[in-house]
């Protein structure tokens, strides 16, 4: 499994909650068990007790993505090794059962968490793959959707680090957000010059 794969764990969860529309997807087990996608061997031991834990797990995670949004590297970096202290992976070198025209294992990193539960094995794994999306690209390419209310995480994986929503929807809804400003304006504008152009009325002296 690529090692950027697991960055999208803590994009994933963080995603489960829009704050600013009071949103929260993360009410229950089945919710939890969802965030795992193809690892369903980790999502049948998810408790009930895992969704507040996930949610707790969450908020930090958008801490990070929100430092770093800001332009705080140093408090992104602090929050996100704070993380990784509290929830440790070992890598492995895997193979798996997938083998190259030569007959060989196609040898790779494996995050191997060694979890007391389901959330600490979640966040290790998600923690892990954060880190080294930010060490390998940067702390620029954590950002948070600016297509407003949305504020989704994502991971700019761009050539020029130029990209700034989550998706290609908030992308769109944003640009049409901008061109309708921009015509109200323009209006605004001519409005306001029509008037100034007016003949001003004349006055009879009596």
């Amino acid at each position: 499994m690529e090692l950027a794969y697991y960055s999208d764990y803590a994009v994933r969860l963080v995603n489960t909650e829009e704050p600013a529309r009071s949103k929260d997807a993360l009410t229950s087990v089945d919710a939890v068990r969802e965030l795992f996608g193809a690892n369903q061997q980790a999502a049948r031991r998810t408790t009930e007790a895992d969704v507040t834990r996930f949610r707790s797990v969450r908020g930090r995670l958008r801490a990070v993505f929100e430092a770093a949004d800001g332009g705080d590297e140093t408090l992104a970096v602090d929050l996100l090794n704070s993380l990784l202290l509290e929830f440790p992976v070992s890598p492995q070198i895997s193979g798996h059962d997938v083998r190259d025209d030569d007959g060989r294992p196609d040898w790779h990193m494996h995050l191997a968490d060694h979890p007391s539960n389901v959330t600490a094995g979640y966040a290790a794994i998600a923690a892990m793959g954060l880190a080294f999306h930010l060490t390998s690209h940067g702390v620029d390419r954590l950002g948070l959707c600016e297509a407003s209310p949305c504020r989704n995480a994502y991971l700019d994986t761009s050539t020029n680090r130029s990209r700034r929503y989550c998706s290609d929807r908030c992308a769109t809804r944003a640009n049409v957000a901008a061109y309708r400003a921009r015509k109200r304006a323009e209006a605004d504008r001519t409005g306001l010059n029509a008037e100034n152009t007016q003949p001003s009325a004349s006055v009879t002296d009596r």
